[in-house]
């Protein structure tokens, strides 16, 4: 395969639409298109909105993402589009724009699966060439967690395309936990930017039950923690309910999600004895859960990769169009357009 093979990737996952073009492992442009004032007021996304404001917004996405890049089409080496795990509906609309353009430039196309893109977002560069393995080539096994609004997991990376999925949560992720706790605080949607920012001015005074934290497995789970949230609300008063008392929950929520995963990935760490963490997806922006991780990973001396900027956390291309550029390598291409449809459930 050509050096500087040139990707144009397109994520319609849930609520951002996003385009992307790489050169190898290098982000020349990343354009993101969030849909969140369209869905602020319904306290999530909405499907059938978002598949609208995709169709509407995915052309000159993708032109945003050609222009900044500096590129044309025409220099386009192929396609990669996010197949899933993701909203039916929203999938849809990036399957479709791909194909159409693939067969009107006859550019291949590669499939990528959204959770492994996060998992790769620690190893894209940026133009410049400077990202968290610059310096540092990947040394396997290497053991990725996984935090979004719709995923918590914990993936063993034997080598790239070489996944072992440990465990996954069983019922609401962590990125759903902190949306449905901010709803309940009346702190608006997304949860989890706003919970974490006051929680930087309060104090983990409010004792919360860590769910999972006997379970012999490595699984997750945060239903119960958001059940016993909703009752420890309801036993405040709501004359007591001051701006204080926001931020000191919202740190003893933030403490306790972050006590789940650290200790699940310290398990993890010690079964299977990776060499390196990567850590990936939305939840990872929280700065707090960045550094438990840290902590951990450093008692058994190792280092902890995240992408080189927070935009490659969320939902985005440019992660997608990484990912690709890996499989490509592999020969991993779509075999027969046609049959490209969305997997909404799409797992490792």
């Amino acid at each position: 395969m050509k050096k500087n093979f040139t990707i144009l990737a397109i994520d319609t996952s849930c609520d951002e639409t996003s385009a992307a073009v790489t050169d190898d492992d290098h982000v020349l442009s990343n354009i993101v298109s969030s849909q969140v004032e369209f869905h602020q007021k319904y306290g999530g996304v909405v499907p059938n909105i978002a598949r609208r404001m995709h169709q509407e917004l995915i052309k000159p996405v993708i032109n945003a993402a050609l222009k900044k890049a500096g590129k044309t089409i025409d220099k386009i080496d192929a396609l990669a589009i996010t197949v899933g795990p993701g909203l039916a509906p929203t999938l849809e609309v990036g399957i479709a724009k791909t194909k159409e353009l693939a067969k009107q430039w006859r550019l291949p196309v590669i499939a990528v699966n959204h959770m492994e893109a996060h998992l790769l977002s620690a190893f894209a560069k940026n133009s410049k060439g400077n990202g968290s393995f610059t310096k540092t080539k990947p040394k396997f096994p290497i053991l990725g967690l996984l935090v979004s609004g719709g995923h918590t997991q914990l993936v063993l990376m034997k080598n790239f395309g070489k996944y072992q999925l440990l465990g996954e949560t069983v019922d609401d992720a962590a990125g759903e936990a902190f949306d449905k706790v901010a709803k309940m605080l009346n702190l608006g949607y997304p949860g989890g930017p706003i919970i974490s920012e006051l929680a930087k001015n309060g104090k983990p005074k409010y004792e919360l039950p860590i769910p999972m934290v006997d379970s012999k497995d490595l699984n997750f789970s945060f239903s119960g923690l958001k059940t016993a949230c909703l009752y420890k609300l309801q036993k405040i008063p709501q004359k007591q309910k001051n701006r204080q008392f926001i931020c000191d929950f919202s740190s003893s929520f933030e403490k306790t999600v972050a006590q789940a995963l650290i200790i699940k990935l310290k398990k993890t760490i010690e079964i299977y004895q990776p060499k390196q963490i990567v850590l990936g997806g939305g939840v990872i922006s929280n700065i707090t859960i960045r550094r438990e991780a840290r902590k951990v990973a450093s008692k058994f001396g190792l280092r902890v990769f995240v992408s080189y900027t927070p935009r490659l956390f969320t939902d985005n291309a440019a992660m997608v169009g990484v990912c690709a550029w890996y499989q490509a390598q592999r020969g991993d291409f779509v075999k027969n357009i046609t049959t490209l449809d969305r997997q909404p459930n799409l797992n490792f």
